[in-house]
């Protein structure tokens, strides 16, 4: 009886697990387990806990042991959500990487990685969802009180549903809605993203008999000449391309869609709707078989070849050069050996295309995970990851932070893009460098694709610590654009310019006007005036948060300001010295298409900026229009420089180059090759050649002759002498703190103090600052930023970093930092 006793006592163990937290803590938290779940705790599981006076999260278990905490009594956990891990060890390995590395909280790491859904807390709010039909005679009472609840008020948090239940623990209960698809987290509804559906046209296949169609022809020339207009421009499409759309047809036979209609109810034609890319549909991609151009082979080869000793290769490759076959036979290797592939791409705009053409090969084995989804979609996402159902993931950024199991490749498209770097909130991590140490934690390979490299990339590449391969030639020969560049200054003396426009840029538009070309005009500032000015004083209207001026948008009336959203109406009477001769200073995308539209009425004008592509599905509208031929010229901002493959855009218009050159960044060079280069890659990409008009005030700048010749080298090696010279990278690493504060005067101690705390560790040459920023103030919040440059080799970055923490740790314990943020940010550039 005694032995029993003992066995039993030895059975019931206590156990107390890890947990991190949603929160931007420095310590994970310990919770003791109660005796009956001793048996199902396993790490990587989700946990519901109490932190603090009564507030209740989900937290995952990062440790099981047996050793209470020293400092404090565990409570206990009061539930476990799930049946198995939703993290897996790898993961909780990449998060603690991440933490470490861009130097912010493992808790910080968990917010940015777990969809809204498996991260509930007392304030989450849920609500129901509209697009869900249930029966309620099917839930539960406790379930059946909450969605009674919110069908009275559309909204609550899940605080208001423990009180509703008078129980604490009710996300067992909302897991369980959210499974069932009744339930969404509100902030992860808003922006759906939903798919473009296309009708595309087969004939019925009785009409394969020659004698049925001349049948059918002999009827319908008597009776309805149209509709046999249609089925002969059919036949003659279908020679050519095995996909015809229910537009292209409308628009080959001029028949109408009336006749199509008509032919469809015939059954003559067989209609069927498809999920379509938004941004174009390439014929070429369809064929499964497709082969690859002895220049797409041997790049191909190259990369096959440099896999076998390195883990990283750079494909540069010239715009428009089929990089994208070259992914698609690399995915196909990786998924016959068993092995998961990632597919990053800088922008979620440009996975609508992408995942069209990768559909054709790999079907239902393809996801995508970005923030357009809802909240349910992406768990469904992650689960899939998870089981090892989705082979392909198509991605932004956050798709690193996905549940692999066996990741063989990923493939980082267009990876110069600065669009892979997190800057708010932490982590501030980049995706490229996060994605390179994700695949060794797999033991997997990493492709970085671009046709204009980071100099970083570039750098290890030529120093071989990774492979490279080159693709200098566009597929099908294609050449590239005729680039001419116009001095603004030299037509504003002739007064040959019209509003902002050069004769060259206004010919050239004209022309492709009369062809039925399309044009797309790059301008990198949205807004109509980026400042309002009096005449007399020269007073410029600012931002009550910011330091910065405010920029006037002609379609609402008002002045914004570009950084926290704060709007006011427009003066016509100056404030300062109550004159009313205001004028508007510079130009934005808003008033190159006013003027435009001025100068050229017949043509019909879209903007693409962040104004224009707010709302749900309006980019993609956008981009169906400029595909379907609605837009004979589209204005925007660097948008238009990402992945856009129009096959009638002819002329690419550069309103003005020297807003990118004057940029005073060290890397203003660099950008700006990259992001003119991009933009001029738009044009003439599918046979015809393209031309892009560069206007600037400063023709005969080095960075513009170094695009003209398509010099990426030049540039390159010019830059790398000043990099060396100033100590920046590749040559030496980069961490920046931000030091934030209400007061400039409290500002200007705090940032003063830790610039000579981190001096007397580090040296003078190695820190500089503390500065002002070219923004000062940011949401009431003043700025003063401090550098710290630290050479590759001979410094161990992990001591330093350290040493960092402990220096702003010690900050934090005087009463002199009170009231101050500290925002460290690891390669911030």
């Amino acid at each position: 009886m005694l032995e029993f006793a003992e066995a039993r006592h030895q059975d019931r163990k206590t156990l107390f697990v890890e947990v991190i937290l949603p929160l931007a803590i420095a310590k994970n938290y310990t919770y003791r387990v109660p005796f009956e779940l001793n048996n199902v705790i396993a790490i990587g599981k989700r946990v519901v806990v109490q932190f603090g006076k009564s507030k209740l999260y989900t937290a995952i278990v990062l440790a099981i042991t047996e050793q209470p905490p020293e400092k404090y009594e565990a409570k206990y956990l009061l539930e476990i959500l799930d049946d198995r891990p939703v993290v897996t060890d790898q993961q909780l390995h990449f998060w603690k990487w991440l933490s470490e590395y861009y130097m912010c909280f493992e808790g910080e790491v968990m917010n940015a990685a777990l969809p809204s859904a498996l991260k509930l807390a007392s304030e989450t709010k849920i609500i129901l969802n509209k697009d869900f039909e249930y029966d309620k005679s099917e839930l539960h009472d406790k379930e059946y009180l909450i969605v009674e609840a919110l069908e009275i008020q559309p909204e609550l948090t899940i605080s208001d549903i423990s009180k509703l239940l008078s129980q604490k623990t009710v996300m067992p209960l909302l897991k369980g809605l959210f499974e069932k698809n009744i339930i969404n987290i509100s902030e992860e509804v808003n922006d759906r993203y939903k798919p473009r559906k296309r009708t595309f046209l087969t004939i019925n296949p009785a009409y394969h008999d020659q004698d049925n169609l001349r049948e059918l022809f002999a009827i319908l020339e008597k009776r309805a000449p149209k509709q046999a207009d249609a089925v002969l421009a059919y036949l003659k499409l279908a020679r050519h391309q095995k996909a015809i759309t229910k537009n292209e047809l409308v628009d080959e036979s001029g028949a109408g869609a009336a006749s199509i209609n008509s032919l469809i109810e015939k059954e003559v034609f067989i209609a069927e709707e498809r999920n379509v890319s938004r941004l174009f549909f390439e014929e070429e991609f369809l064929d499964a078989n497709f082969e690859l151009s002895e220049h797409q082979q041997t790049a191909l080869d190259a990369i096959k070849d440099q896999f076998k000793q390195k883990d990283v290769v750079l494909l540069h490759g010239v715009t428009s050069s089929g990089k994208t076959q070259i992914y698609i036979r690399l995915i196909e290797q990786a998924m016959a050996q068993g092995k998961q592939v990632l597919y990053l791409l800088p922008e979620i705009a440009l996975t609508t295309h992408v995942i069209e053409r990768l559909r054709q090969y790999f079907g239902a084995s393809i996801g995508v995970y970005h923030s357009r989804f809802n909240d349910n979609e992406r768990v469904e996402v992650w689960q899939k990851v998870l089981n090892g159902d989705y082979k392909v993931v198509l991605g932004a950024r956050s798709s690193v932070f996905l549940p692999f199991v066996g990741l063989g490749l990923i493939i980082v498209d267009e990876e110069h893009e600065t669009s892979y770097k997190q800057f708010d909130p932490a982590p501030r991590y980049n995706a490229r460098d996060a994605a390179i140490f994700l695949a060794n934690m797999h033991g997997g390979k990493v492709l970085l694709g671009s046709a204009t490299p980071s100099f970083e990339s570039y750098f290890n590449a030529r120093t071989h610590k990774y492979g490279f391969a080159e693709l200098t030639e566009r597929y099908g020969g294609v050449e590239l654009p005729t680039i001419e560049v116009v001095s603004i200054a030299e037509e504003t003396k002739k007064k040959t310019i019209q509003s902002h426009f050069t004769s060259v840029l206004m010919g050239d538009m004209q022309a492709a006007l009369t062809n039925k070309e399309q044009v797309i005009l790059f301008q990198n500032r949205r807004g109509y005036a980026p400042v309002l000015l009096c005449k007399i004083c020269a007073y410029t209207p600012k931002c009550i948060n910011c330091d910065v001026s405010l920029t006037y948008h002609k379609h609402t009336g008002k002045l914004h300001c570009h950084y926290c959203g704060y709007k006011e109406d427009s003066p016509v009477i100056c404030p300062a010295c109550g004159s009313t001769q205001l004028e508007y200073r510079g130009f934005g995308t808003e008033k190159v298409e006013d003027e435009l539209s001025m100068i050229l009425p017949e043509a019909r004008i879209a903007r693409m900026d962040l104004d224009t592509t707010r709302s749900r599905n309006s980019l993609q509208n956008i981009l169906n229009d400029l595909e379907e031929k609605k837009i004979d010229i589209l204005v925007g901002t660097q948008m238009v420089a990402k992945g856009l493959d129009f096959a009638d855009v002819t002329v690419i218009g550069i309103i003005n180059a020297d807003s990118l050159l004057k940029y005073p960044d060290y890397r203003a060079n660099e950008r700006s090759f990259q992001l003119l280069a991009q933009v001029s890659g738009r044009a003439g990409r599918r046979g015809k050649q393209g031309k892009v008009v560069i206007q600037t005030y400063d023709p005969a700048h080095r960075v513009i002759r170094q695009v003209i010749g398509n010099d990426y080298s030049d540039l390159y090696f010019t830059e790398m002498e000043e990099r060396r010279a100033f100590h920046y990278p590749p040559f030496y690493r980069i961490i920046n703190l931000d030091v934030k504060h209400k007061d400039p005067e409290i500002l200007y101690n705090q940032a003063t103090y830790l610039g000579k705390e981190l001096r007397k560790h580090f040296g003078e040459e190695r820190v500089v600052g503390p500065q002002i920023p070219l923004i000062s103030r940011i949401r009431n919040y003043y700025i003063q930023s401090i550098m710290l440059k630290f050479e590759k080799d001979g410094v161990s970055i992990n001591k330093v970093k350290t040493t960092i923490r402990d220096v702003i740790t010690q900050f934090q314990t005087t009463k002199l930092s009170k009231g101050s943020i500290v925002q460290p940010d690891v390669d911030p550039y």
